[in-house]
């Protein structure tokens, strides 16, 4: 019986060890990330919405969360062996109208959800993910591109509506439509970055510091302390913000100012002097000294292990963004990179849940904390994943863009005419229409008078 007991102990502690992952050893992050991806995947598998390619049960955008973190483990390992399942889910869901819009989400989303999907598509241009195979499909780049085009026609001008911005959500009947926010409009503004990086068009960097002007006079964020907000109200002017710290709201900032660094040869100041504030305060805020500095933490949620399931996604966004950032901002890789790695050795001592090395959500506890779903598994899988930036030889493992290597077909007219509904646009109130309507207000006023002296008089 001692022998049975000792046997199976230590049986379990071989299963419970497998992602040991260490700083500098590249295999080890490989090991990890392999074993995440299967797990994610296996979930994926498992969905009851299984029939319908990229849909995940009870949310849609984190489908495009998933598929950006594969394609970065592909693009990262080398194992292809989910490329199928990537091509056939965001062909899928980019719709009819080819903008990552479908008639089976309108109605039902927000900005920021379509956005997570035009920018897995911007991460499969970048990486050279093939495009779809398929005769007249659209490829990676157009996909982007006509979702781009949606959010330009969505933004709103109007200074009763703050002058500018992108909504929450996008109908009336959804409670954050009378919202803006600091995702839907910083997703926005890094897809308006990275097509600009990609392509060069100079539209695309007009946008970009369009959404960027307009996000740090509305108080979405701010530019001096570079703290970042995550909702203002269209009735408060966009001037009441919630301030709820969440990561991923920095780092869709974050990597789109690193993007316009990069290709302004960072000649312009703006973007490096808003890309080193973010950073700064990212680290502050999301890397607590108390767990060592490097190990990345939803601080909002993290601490009582009760993210939701948007929550649990967030370490994973900004893992794939930091990466990037080290790439094409390199010299900020000297702070970037141990908040990958540190974060990636933390997440694989929480990988060590049941039979099959499940992860946790709480990767600084050094232990699996007992909760699993696929949402920790994608987490977990992009931190392993983009952490082997950590290994790159310089200027072999970065971004294309079409001057260098990018070969996804572009489709810069896509897009643009879903046909959700919008806002009637109310022009401004000018000293003519004042005067008029105090006219109209006297003649009002007088013919009441008229009208009371002869009923008075009638009596």
């Amino acid at each position: 019986m001692t022998f049975r007991l000792i046997w199976q102990f230590l049986l379990i502690a071989s299963l419970t060890t497998a992602l040991t992952v260490k700083e500098n050893d590249r295999a080890s992050f490989v090991t990890a990330a392999k074993s995440a991806a299967s797990n994610a995947v296996s979930y994926y598998n498992d969905r009851q919405s299984k029939d319908i390619p990229g849909k995940f049960d009870g949310t849609w955008w984190e489908g495009g969360a998933f598929f950006n973190f594969l394609i970065n483990y592909w693009h990262w390992t080398g194992d292809s062996q989910y490329n199928d399942i990537i091509t056939e889910g965001l062909a899928y869901q980019a719709g009819d109208n080819n903008d990552f819009y479908p008639s089976s989400v309108q109605g039902t989303i927000g900005n920021d959800d379509q956005e997570f999907w035009a920018l897995a598509a911007m991460t499969a241009a970048e990486q050279k993910f093939p495009d779809n195979p398929k005769a007249g499909a659209v490829g990676w780049l157009g996909l982007a591109q006509g979702a781009f085009n949606d959010f330009m026609d969505r933004w709103e001008y109007d200074k009763l509506t703050c002058g500018g911005g992108l909504r929450w959500q996008l109908v009336p009947t959804l409670g954050g439509y009378t919202a803006k926010n600091s995702i839907s409009n910083g997703a926005f503004f890094q897809l308006a970055a990275r097509l600009y990086w990609y392509s060069g068009n100079q539209t695309y960097a007009t946008w970009a510091n369009t959404v960027w002007d307009w996000s740090v006079q509305s108080s979405l964020f701010n530019n001096q302390t570079w703290k970042i907000n995550d909702i203002v109200n269209i009735a408060g002017d966009c001037q009441n913000p919630d301030r709820s710290q969440y990561s991923y709201n920095y780092g869709s900032y974050a990597a789109g100012a690193a993007y316009m660094y990069n290709k302004t040869n960072g000649k312009e100041e703006k973007w490096k002097t808003g890309l080193d504030g973010i950073l700064q305060m990212t680290w502050s805020t999301f890397y607590p000294t108390k767990y060592g500095g490097n190990i990345i933490s939803e601080v909002i949620c993290d601490p009582w292990a009760r993210c939701d399931r948007d929550q649990l996604c967030f370490k994973g966004l900004m893992a794939s963004w930091l990466s990037t950032i080290a790439l094409v901002a390199p010299y900020t890789s000297g702070e970037v990179i141990p908040k990958l790695t540190g974060s990636a050795v933390g997440a694989g001592q929480s990988c060590t849940g049941e039979s099959n090395n499940q992860c946790g959500q709480q990767w600084y506890a050094g232990k699996w904390d007992g909760t699993k779903g696929i949402e920790q598994e994608m987490s977990a899988l992009s931190v392993f994943a983009n952490s082997l930036v950590a290994f790159a030889y310089e200027g072999t493992a970065g971004p294309v863009d079409a001057d260098n290597g990018g070969n996804s077909t572009s489709n810069p007219d896509g897009g643009g005419k879903s046909g959700e509904y919008k806002p009637p646009v109310l022009k401004d109130i000018t000293g003519g229409d004042r005067a008029g309507a105090a006219i109209v207000t006297l003649l009002f006023a007088g013919a009441w008078i008229a009208i009371v002296l002869w009923l008075l008089r009638a009596k």
